[in-house]
């Protein structure tokens, strides 16, 4: 069964990743190292290569491998960085694999937020706006990539914190479940 999972990471990477324009070797390397399949129930492990999105705990996804490569290049990750991790433990493996010290925030609030000083944040599930305890706890040169959603299509979007402010840019459309908590509010409508 190991040789079948390592097979299928190979053509993760080969058929989900490259393809889509994900060119950091580095990324591609991890990838091709982590088992997704141990980060899944076993009862779920034959949907950890598939390009789908799979639940790990109760209302919580890995990412289909596309969306999260291309989220993890847009942030541009650097072996000595700090990262945190919101209920993203795949991307967490993959940001350890490249060098990075990485917290992980996987509990029923993901707003609270404990420290501050990150340069990089990750999320692995999408929310309807990025809450601004994520953007407070970015570095000077800080990069958070989530995935917002309000409708049927999320926008992975990217963050950067800078001297006047944060900043936000728009990178590709992406399918990821609404994390719970984190649902569009209904609004008032003529």
């Amino acid at each position: 069964m190991a040789a079948d999972f390592a097979a299928a990471r190979l053509n993760m990477v080969e058929s989900q990743v490259r393809t889509n324009d994900v060119t950091d070797v580095r990324l591609h390397d991890a990838m091709r190292a982590i088992p997704r399949e141990g980060l899944i129930p076993a009862e779920r492990s034959f949907q950890a290569y598939a390009d789908t999105a799979v639940e790990y705990a109760p209302d919580r996804y890995l990412l289909r491998p596309r969306e999260v490569s291309k989220l993890l290049q847009a942030l541009k990750p650097q072996a000595g960085e700090r990262a945190l991790a919101i209920a993203a433990p795949y991307a967490a493996a993959v940001l350890e694999a490249l060098g990075l010290t990485v917290d992980r925030l996987d509990g029923d609030d993901l707003t609270a937020v404990s420290g501050s000083n990150y340069d990089l944040i990750i999320v692995e599930g999408a929310v309807t706006r990025a809450p601004e305890s994520w953007l407070a706890a970015l570095v000077l040169g800080g990069r958070l990539g989530v995935i917002e959603r309000e409708g049927p299509t999320g926008k992975a979007a990217l963050y950067l914190r800078a001297e006047d402010g944060v900043g936000r840019r728009t990178l590709f459309d992406a399918m990821a479940p609404v994390l719970k908590g984190f649902e569009p509010q209904a609004g008032f409508a003529f």
